[in-house]
């Protein structure tokens, strides 16, 4: 996109440049604005309400019928970004929610049929992995061997989800909060776990029994829910599909460990609950293959 600059009814932005574009006059001249600088497509991006008054519709069906394609924000921010532009929807759901997407049984039951054949490979690796796992665990120090966490599923339904543990014994004593870089309180088997995914095996379980699919948001704690609810916006329109081991969120945006981390991810697990596939879901496969064969787990 070469962006030509902005048309605003607003009197003070008049003569004005926002970064690094004028403001090239109000909604009653787009048309000639527009063909003057021979523009292809024009932009709505309106966030205070998603309402346009009658000038600008008026405006916008001129241009329209010369030709020029009229786009809305939100769709172009995802095509552009693969993200929901969840701060930008005002009381358009729509924006965020699949409203008028039915889902497709067939993907639905294949991909439910990938989850188990998933869950019992992953079975099998992990009783042949675990006493190799379990005894690098032991030699390194006390401690259980699985870590148990209460964790947000589909609907806001409580889970168990059970990883291998990769912290020391007390690593939460004063309380939950998020891992950071090189947090002090990973172990170093912990941190090899960690590298090689390994500490995810156990989620086959959580497969098996239906509580998480492969791929999907990745399921958070209810202490940081219920903090972000209030935080962000739409924040729980995240859990309308079922929460995975691996997602869209997961293999573009690194590892969340902050409020701005949580709005990211977010529009990132809105556009997949939008836009989920079997092609959508083979893409995040294999760039979740790429992900583990150059050992940038976390």
């Amino acid at each position: 996109y070469d962006l030509v600059g902005f048309v605003d009814d607003d009197p003070g932005k008049q003569g004005r440049e926002i970064d690094g574009l004028a403001v090239l006059g109000t909604a009653e001249v787009l048309r000639q604005v527009a063909q003057a600088h021979d523009v292809s497509e024009v932009v709505v991006a309106i966030t205070r309400s998603g309402l346009v008054d009658g000038r600008l519709v008026q405006a916008l069906m001129d241009c329209h019928e010369k030709g020029i394609q009229v786009t809305l924000m939100a769709p172009l921010y995802e095509r552009l970004t693969g993200r929901v532009p969840v701060e930008h929807a005002g009381p358009n759901l729509q924006v965020v929610l699949p409203v008028e997407r039915d889902p497709n049984r067939v993907y639905l039951l294949v991909k439910r049929g990938a989850d188990v054949l998933i869950g019992l490979l992953g079975t099998v690796l992990l009783g042949v992995l675990f006493p190799l796992i379990a005894l690098a665990l032991r030699l390194e120090g006390p401690g259980p061997l699985l870590y148990h966490q209460v964790r947000v599923g589909r609907g806001g339904r409580p889970f168990t989800l059970v990883k291998f543990r990769t912290m020391v014994p007390d690593a939460e004593a004063d309380g939950p909060r998020w891992a950071q870089e090189g947090d002090r309180r990973i172990t170093r088997v912990g941190h090899l776990l960690r590298r090689l995914h390994l500490d995810e095996l156990p989620q086959a379980l959580n497969l098996l029994r239906g509580e998480m699919s492969f791929i999907g948001p990745r399921p958070e704690r209810p202490e940081f829910v219920a903090a972000l609810e209030q935080q962000i916006p739409f924040y729980r329109a995240r859990h309308a599909v079922r929460p995975g081991i691996t997602g869209w969120a997961q293999v573009n945006y690194r590892y969340g460990s902050s409020t701005e981390d949580a709005l990211i991810k977010l529009q990132y697990d809105l556009y997949y609950a939008k836009h989920c596939s079997l092609f959508l879901d083979l893409a995040i496969l294999v760039r979740t293959l790429g992900l583990v064969l150059t050992l940038r787990g976390r």
